[in-house]
């Protein structure tokens, strides 16, 4: 359909249901799907073409209970390239709960501020909603706390169900899976209350499961992320986890703890469970790695540190800590962690003492090879998840190579992704794209960067009709590798 003439806000709660709920964070109470938007700035690139998809909390109902974003149904926006043409589409994942909802007409599950996930009487709703991974012809939807792998078409957004590999396991994957473009391989782990606590494993090109061993942790933790290189997966054992006490009276209550060191187990890519190598550093909660390679015999991953809060003397104020990840204030900064093999010993430095970073991206065609550049989210200095502008490092360095931002205040950026350029001749020969909702003028736009240099504003900027809710994660798709997985099927 074409665009109308103005911003279409069809969120179905007010302001009285909290600021996670209106606002740069006003959900919408439909799918859409636009062509020949309008162009503010530029043109759209010749030599960009794949999609751009991201994932996101858009509740369907109003809410029981106290709402946190973690708890929204999933839906996911994409932005189409094909030959200078831009289709914008968002569809909801329909996962279990979404059907079951859909059929009572209300919401039947509660959230994580009232309930943990297993409940009968107050389930949480496995939503979907925080990261897209492309993987053997398809996208997949995945939950941060562990659950089913949903099947997404990547074009027209379809949800094809479940990804029996993941299903065949008898357990779950978290949001954060990589994908190895060059062989295929996915990557991924599960982590839960249960003894071992953690599961790793290996999905291969053809969708199929090719590896899965437990992973024994001291207890139950709430990992976020992992990383890949060529041969190892490095997956975190943190020191953050549910207050065992409040888990008893079904409450969701994290506690941070100082005195554990955060650990990173080093397995084989195929590695049995008695192969896994722990290195110690210290303290943090970790959400999102950029990528790791091989150096000789030094693993090296890089990644945004979460900065625990501290008291006047310097030490860590354990508490803050704790409350400044359950409400989502972020405190990162852009960090390297290298681990020898051969001698165990370990090494950690800050890279950019001055920038609060996260949400990063690179150039996924290397993941698990060395990748000189990082695409990250500069934080703003009060609002949690908002993002208001872009940064480009050299991850040799930490240097910050060049930034953009459109309105330091007002702009709300989604996580910025890379997408090389047809026929790339560069690691960084290619695009950034990202959606921008601007809370002052209510305008939501598309903006496209040159990865080269974003210090000179967007290339293309394109009107987007109605405003796209604050979200989490995406991917990019080349138009070639969804012709390659056309063409293996």
């Amino acid at each position: 359909m074409n665009a109308p003439t103005a911003i279409e806000n069809f969120a179905p709660f007010g302001e009285a249901q909290g600021p996670m709920l209106s606002g740069p964070f006003a959900p919408l109470a439909d799918e859409s799907e636009y062509t020949d938007l309008p162009l503010l700035k530029g043109s759209i690139p010749a030599d960009l073409n794949g999609v751009y998809l991201r994932a996101g909390p858009n509740p369907r109902f109003v809410p029981n209970g106290r709402y946190h974003p973690f708890d929204g149904d999933g839906m996911v926006h994409a932005a189409e390239f094909r030959n200078g043409r831009l289709t914008v589409r968002n569809r909801w994942v329909r996962t279990d709960a979404w059907q079951e909802e859909d059929a009572a007409g209300v919401a039947t599950h509660w959230g994580i501020r009232d309930t943990m996930m297993g409940r009968t009487d107050k389930p949480m709703r496995d939503a979907a909603n925080t990261d897209l991974v492309g993987h053997a012809g398809k996208v997949l939807a995945l939950w941060y706390m562990a659950g089913d792998a949903y099947v997404i078409d990547p074009i027209n957004l379809e949800t094809l169900g479940k990804q029996s590999a993941i299903a065949s396991t008898g357990g779950k994957i978290s949001a954060h899976a990589k994908v190895d473009e060059i062989t295929g391989e996915m990557m991924f782990f599960d982590y839960g209350n249960q003894a071992p606590y953690m599961h790793y494993g290996v999905v291969g090109a053809d969708g199929e499961l090719k590896h899965h061993v437990p992973i024994t942790l001291p207890g139950p933790r709430l990992p976020h992320d992992m990383a890949v290189t060529e041969h190892y997966s490095i997956l975190h054992d943190l020191p953050l986890f549910h207050d065992h006490e409040a888990m008893k009276l079904g409450r969701h209550k994290i506690d941070f703890h100082p005195e554990l060191p955060t650990r990173l187990g080093v397995i084989p890519r195929f590695g049995r469970s008695d192969e896994i190598r722990w290195f110690d550093f210290t303290p943090c909660f970790l959400y999102h790695t950029i990528n790791a390679w091989e150096d000789g015999d030094n693993i090296v991953m890089v990644g945004c540190r979460y900065m625990p809060a501290q008291h006047a003397d310097g030490s860590i104020d354990a508490q803050r800590t704790a409350k400044n990840i359950a409400e989502l204030v972020m405190t990162a900064r852009l960090w390297r962690w290298t681990m020898n093999l051969k001698t165990g010993a370990v090494k950690e430095q800050c890279l950019d003492a001055e920038h609060n970073v996260e949400f990063p991206s690179c150039n996924a065609a290397l993941m698990g090879r060395r990748t000189r550049y990082g695409y990250l989210s500069d934080q703003h200095a009060t609002s949690a998840l908002q993002w208001n502008g872009i940064r480009k490092y050299d991850l040799e360095t930490g240097r910050s190579l060049s930034a953009w931002t459109d309105d330091v205040d007002h702009s709300w950026y989604s996580e910025p992704w890379f997408a090389a350029a047809d026929n790339a001749q560069s690691e960084d020969h290619g695009y950034v794209i990202a959606f921008q909702f601007n809370a002052a003028t209510k305008r939501e736009t598309l903006d496209i960067f040159d990865a080269r240099d974003l210090s000179t504003g967007p290339v293309a900027q394109i009107s987007i009709p109605r405003n796209i809710p604050t979200g989490f994660h995406g991917c990019w798709v080349s138009a070639q590798r969804v012709a390659r997985w056309n063409a293996s099927t």
